[in-house]
């Protein structure tokens, strides 16, 4: 079994495997990691707010409407503005700014060792005729209160697992891992229908 990593970017919550470099822990054998704004981090496979590329490319055109922003300062507006259903990644929003560039759609000046972005006249007449707030559909028909009931249930077994991880004998860590995974395939069949 590999070693447990701590991780306190997203929902600080723990896990066995390894680090994904931004200070999350993956789940190895075990699945996705709880992650995305229905369990406090952002995880392979996990139930976040996805979009497609042209969704970036609405909501970056969408902001710069307002004002010239930074990519990371568009990245926080659209999760704010979406009520954290959807965080665009770094992977998608920069190379979609890149792209809206290239298209002389926008421009960049360097600011601070950043890069600050504008619309240009022909920029500003596409985010006109684009939607005014595209971020708003990726939130709709969510069930917080649940959302938020089973990001903590999946904290708290998370905590448990780690402390069997500290404290546990081998045998106890063993007999842990088949509870986690017999939990998982029980998950899986609620999906299915099966009992």
């Amino acid at each position: 079994m590999r070693g447990f990593g701590h991780g306190h970017g997203g929902g600080g919550h723990c896990g066995p495997g390894r680090g994904d470099g931004e200070g999350r822990a993956a789940f190895g054998p075990f699945g996705p990691p709880f992650g995305g704004p229905l369990f406090g981090g952002r995880g392979r496979g996990g139930p976040r707010g996805r979009a497609r590329r042209g969704d970036v490319r609405a909501s970056i055109l969408a902001l710069l409407r307002d004002r010239p922003m930074h990519g990371y300062e568009m990245i926080q507006e659209i999760g704010e503005r979406s009520g954290g259903a959807w965080r665009p990644s770094p992977g998608s929003v920069y190379p979609t700014l890149q792209l809206l560039e290239d298209e002389g759609l926008i421009t960049s000046v360097s600011e601070g060792g950043k890069k600050l972005f504008t619309l240009t006249d022909e920029g500003r007449a596409e985010a006109a005729a684009g939607p005014q707030a595209p971020w708003e559909d990726v939130g709709r028909g969510v069930d917080w209160e649940t959302a938020q009931e089973m990001r903590q249930a999946g904290i708290s077994v998370m905590e448990a697992l780690a402390q069997v991880w500290k404290t546990g004998t081998k045998e106890q860590r063993t007999e842990a891992l088949a509870v986690i995974g017999e939990a998982r395939k029980k998950l899986y069949l609620i999906l299915a229908g099966e009992d």
